[in-house]
């Protein structure tokens, strides 16, 4: 089990520079975390191309000197969201891997905490996985060092391996390269469907080499469904309205809580518009994952075709947003 966290927890993620300074104390710190949360949406709304430290400080309403006491340029504050992301992801994920007993099952946990992240996040994932690519050496040299700790994990199915012929440590730089080959054009494409739903697939890719065609289509006939291995939600006390919620809780998030909150019985056209959301894909997905944690309901009782949605907030959802309000 020591073994399994050494791969992803023993790797000490280099920080970019001025990213340990937070200001003052805990104020500097909350206002650092809301530029970092505030990067992440203007990178999911704009990408980080055109990122501009005149969006993120407007976004996480902050002022130039501010942002500047922290960070030195926006690549350094792109980098140190990408940091932050993938610190979470890297201990979620060596947690997983880590509670299993055997290479594959593993793999598997690891796995479905991945996807489960970035249906839970989807602007995080398109922070990592997509806009990363274009965010200058050092996002690319942090991306190659996950790459690496992935791969370490998905070769040692080479010590299980039931072939004639051990495969080489390329094969599992090959199969973790067409992982996110899949998960970028994914996140790229606007599409409802949840990333949770390729486990099965990608998990039977990945076993292939190692364990042959009948294991791999064993992992193609699990339900694509299983439920996640993480800790069920707990009741929402009035101190802490987000203890138990699998969610990062963003300010397009915050919006569309309020926008229903306002206007029940919204369409998910009507709540874009309010909320100040373009992409009528991001809303989809988001209203999605709103329903999922039962924070929100759609009154009219389904989602087919050329039916427009009614939602309304839960008393979960209502005490949530009574506490996240923006003011």
């Amino acid at each position: 089990m020591a073994v399994r966290h050494q791969t992803l927890n023993d790797a000490r993620t280099r920080m970019p520079p001025h990213a340990a300074r937070s200001g003052n104390g805990d104020t500097g710190q909350l206002k650092r975390n809301r530029v970092l949360a505030a990067v992440v949406d203007v990178v999911d709304e704009v990408g980080y191309a055109r990122m501009t430290v005149a969006r993120v400080i407007a976004r996480a309403r902050v002022s130039r000197k501010t942002f500047y006491d922290v960070f030195s340029d926006r690549e350094d504050c792109f980098l140190a969201a990408f940091e932050q992301s993938v610190e979470r992801a890297r201990s979620r994920l060596a947690a997983a891997y880590a509670g299993e007993r055997d290479w594959r099952d593993s793999v598997r946990a690891a796995l479905g905490q991945l996807l489960l992240m970035m249906d839970e996040q989807p602007g995080v994932a398109r922070l990592c996985v997509v806009e990363s690519l274009s965010a200058g050496d050092r996002a690319l040299e942090r991306r190659a060092e996950l790459l690496d700790q992935l791969t370490a994990m998905v070769d040692r199915g080479r010590l299980v391996s039931r072939g004639r012929r051990e495969p080489p440590r390329v094969t599992a730089e090959g199969l973790v390269g067409g992982v996110f080959a899949v998960l970028h054009k994914r996140l790229t494409e606007s599409s409802a469907e949840p990333l949770t739903d390729l486990r099965g697939p990608l998990m039977s890719m990945i076993v292939l080499p190692y364990l042959g065609e009948r294991e791999a289509q064993r992992e193609l006939d699990r339900p694509a469904q299983e439920p996640p291995s993480v800790a069920p939600a707990q009741p929402v006390g009035k101190s802490d309205p987000l203890a138990g919620l699998e969610i990062r809780l963003t300010y397009r998030t915050v919006r569309v809580l309020t926008a229903i909150d306002a206007h029940p019985g919204a369409s998910n056209r009507e709540i874009a518009e309010r909320a100040g959301v373009v992409d009528q894909g991001q809303i989809s997905k988001l209203l999605t994952r709103l329903e999922r944690l039962k924070l929100i309901e759609n009154s009219r009782g389904g989602h087919g075709l050329g039916t427009a949605n009614a939602w309304s907030l839960t008393a979960r959802g209502a005490e949530l947003e009574r506490a996240t309000r923006l003011r």
